[in-house]
């Protein structure tokens, strides 16, 4: 490795660990979103053809509110379904029947989701910016070689990131 500083190697290191730190949050977040939705509505079934929910014991759950404004829908099964099933301690303490919550992209869920998503991007920018730099002040033809490739693979990564920010505050509804 001639011509190859350790100061270089050491900032390569520093700035590709910074990368897989924003994939790791990336992964995470999303892992953490997909828990959060589906423990809401563990076990019950969506059918967007009919816009109903179903529940493990078969009973329909029909939307009661639709607040397009807010971005929220409510559904509800009928009260006498719930109290008479035998697993309504499980499922619900409501003596109306068993709710849903439906949101859109304007949920906690959602600006968790979009907090993480910009931390990554504030991360692979730093690191991007860290490479640039390094670019200027490296003069071995092989390690300016192995900036480029990683600026660019940062780049396109950050672009695709920043991207689907983007579409996310598009669907954003106002309150």
């Amino acid at each position: 490795m001639d011509g190859i500083s350790l100061e270089f190697v050491l900032m390569l290191g520093y700035a590709i660990s910074l990368g897989f730190i924003a994939l790791l949050l990336e992964l995470v977040a999303r892992h953490a979103h997909r828990r959060s939705l589906a423990s809401s509505t563990a076990g019950f079934t969506y059918h967007p053809d009919r816009d109903i929910w179903s529940c493990p014991r078969d009973q329909h759950l029909f939307p009661i509110i639709s607040d397009s404004a807010k971005g929220v829908a409510v559904y509800r099964a009928p009260a006498s379904a719930c109290n008479s099933c035998r697993s309504k301690a499980a499922c619900t303490d409501s003596d109306h029947g068993r709710e849903i919550e439906k949101r859109d992209l304007n949920g906690l869920e959602y600006g968790m989701k979009r907090f993480h998503r910009v931390m990554s991007i504030t991360l692979l920018v730093l690191a991007s910016l860290m490479l640039f730099v390094e670019l200027f002040r490296e003069g071995s033809f092989f390690a300016r070689v192995i900036l480029i490739a990683v600026l660019m693979l940062f780049c396109m990564i950050v672009q695709r990131l920043c991207t689907n920010l983007a579409q996310w505050n598009a669907r954003r509804t106002p309150l």
